[in-house]
């Protein structure tokens, strides 16, 4: 499988003596949408950032469609389109001008048709004669997806690029990212709706405190790692779990109205058959059950966790 981007020894450290990233060792695949997750601070924007030639790193290589973004910084950075997190514009051209100016400066040709189209699939075709300083945060976000597209990218870096905008720029958002990866273009992002992530991403990395703690497939990690939650719902109360039931490990919630058995779906044996006869035979009613499924938050905040407590 070819790399859109190859990382090796990434390290970043400031004059200050802060430690912003730790090694990092990272292959990103061509043609695929890669979530990279984590909390602030932990590290996301200041890797986005090295990749694209913006930070210096401290040590290490980052190769980018297989040219070295230090030595060949021109062409490792044509490859790339970046949206950043903050907003930077000039407030007064036009959105059309501003798209197409951001085209210029990586040496494309004029292309008004190309320009039209992404202008129309982030829905800013009526607003192209408008200028910058009178959008609004959320038209002014789409314009920077514009700019970050003009230049035709092979790799798309979105940096939270839907925090703090409406429903509509997301919906359109990710229609258009599933566009561009069907057409071949490798999507990075970085995002705090990790629900988007579960959604779109191929695989998901995490980041902790500059450190690269996972990277997986998505769907093999929520094999790995993904519990399911048994949910038992009794006619009474219990005031404390049997002696008898100490072979499955349950939590007793709800003022001993529920009984909550987590298990790994995936496993031979679940447990739950011999758990549903024990509690017939103790005559502990069932009235309703149901179960739950862990989700990629759910895994992400238990990773997390799991470092601050090491």
């Amino acid at each position: 499988m070819q790399n859109a981007i190859s990382i090796a020894g990434i390290t970043k450290t400031y004059a200050s003596g802060h430690r912003a990233l730790q090694p990092i060792n990272l292959d990103i695949h061509k043609g695929e949408i890669f979530a990279l997750l984590g909390p602030n601070g932990a590290g996301k924007t200041t890797l986005i950032n090295i990749i694209c030639g913006i930070v210096t790193a401290s040590t290490g290589q980052v190769l980018v469609d297989g040219a070295d973004n230090r030595r060949d910084y021109r062409v490792a950075r044509a490859r790339i389109g970046l949206v950043p997190q903050e907003l930077h514009t000039d407030q007064f051209e036009t959105v059309c001008a501003t798209v197409s100016f951001s085209r210029g400066l990586f040496g494309k040709a004029k292309n008004p048709a190309y320009i039209d189209k992404v202008l129309q699939d982030l829905s800013l075709w009526d607003k192209r004669d408008t200028k910058m300083q009178e959008l609004s945060g959320g038209m002014k976000r789409r314009v920077m997806i514009a700019k970050a597209l003009a230049h035709e990218p092979d790799i798309l870096f979105l940096d939270e690029p839907t925090a703090g905008v409406d429903v509509e720029l997301r919906r359109d958002l990710w229609g258009l990212v599933r566009r561009l990866r069907d057409q071949g273009v490798t999507i990075i992002l970085t995002t705090h709706y990790i629900e988007e992530a579960e959604e779109m991403a191929d695989r998901v990395g995490v980041i902790h405190r500059g450190e690269l703690i996972l990277v997986e497939d998505k769907t093999t990690l929520m094999t790995k790692l993904g519990r399911k939650t048994l949910t038992l719902r009794l006619s009474k109360p219990l005031n404390s779990l049997l002696a008898e039931l100490t072979d499955w490990p349950l939590t007793l919630r709800s003022e001993g109205f529920e009984i909550r058995y987590e298990f790994d779906a995936k496993a031979d044996h679940t447990g739950i058959p011999a758990l549903m006869r024990r509690l017939d035979e103790l005559g502990i009613v069932v009235k309703d059950l149901h179960t739950d499924e862990s989700s990629l938050e759910d895994i992400f905040v238990g990773l997390v966790s799991e470092r601050k407590g090491a």
